[in-house]
């Protein structure tokens, strides 16, 4: 299997990454991509004033496992930049209303494309705390005050972001999964390569050899009787 199908197929086993995570309340967004050789690709994710962003990112497969990286603001002013990086996590407090751009650069390989996995995860505080005031309210007027709204709300919070951080979790795993996998298979491939001419060498010496030895046994004079 050559590099390119192996990269084609970790890039079908991952894409249901981007599918998944950005169906949730705060706007996560998760993406699985191929970045061809001397390229660059970037990607906008809008987001609220005062909101926080953590974005994440992971070379899953290509010679070298680094890319560069940068993030820029909506205003056009950078915020990272790396260089030549296999992975790096940032985080922007507070951000401001607009889309913010995100661009990995590959331009510095001219034969080996990557595979990238990113991970955009923004905490909207506004929209956390007014749908639960909207959610006490509703329940205040319908005089249902013994249930202590305020414990249940704070055990609803902490149960919302354990399950917010398990699921980036499950989902750097995947793309955990999806590099050791291709590292194997690469190894798995340059093994059996090398195996296989040590093997022909062998064989090849040890034919040569038995020739050899059956030459010097062999008497070339004829008997004339």
């Amino acid at each position: 299997m050559t590099a390119s199908a192996q990269l084609c197929l970790l890039a079908y086993l991952t894409l249901t990454l981007g599918l998944t995570l950005g169906l949730g309340p705060n706007k996560n967004m998760g993406f699985t991509f191929l970045l061809p050789a001397g390229s660059t690709e970037c990607f906008y994710h809008r987001t609220a004033m005062n909101d926080s962003m953590e974005v994440e990112y992971q070379v899953i497969a290509g010679s070298g496992l680094d890319v560069g990286f940068i993030l820029l603001s909506p205003t056009g002013h950078r915020l990272v930049s790396d260089f030549r990086r296999s992975d790096g996590i940032h985080m922007v407090d507070p951000t401001v209303d607009g889309d913010y751009r995100l661009c990995f650069d590959n331009s510095f390989s001219k034969m080996s494309e990557k595979m990238v996995f990113f991970e955009v995860v923004i905490n909207n505080q506004n929209s956390k705390n007014g749908g639960q005031d909207d959610w006490l309210e509703t329940v205040t007027s319908d005089s249902m005050v013994d249930y202590k709204m305020e414990d249940i709300r704070a055990r609803m919070d902490s149960v919302h972001r354990h399950l917010e951080k398990s699921h980036q979790v499950q989902a750097m795993l995947r793309a955990f999964e999806a590099r050791d996998r291709y590292l194997l298979e690469d190894n798995l491939w340059r093994v059996s390569f090398w195996s296989c001419v040590n093997l022909s060498v062998m064989l090849t010496v040890a034919v040569v050899q038995i020739y050899t030895l059956r030459r010097l046994f062999v008497n070339t004079k004829q008997v004339r009787t």
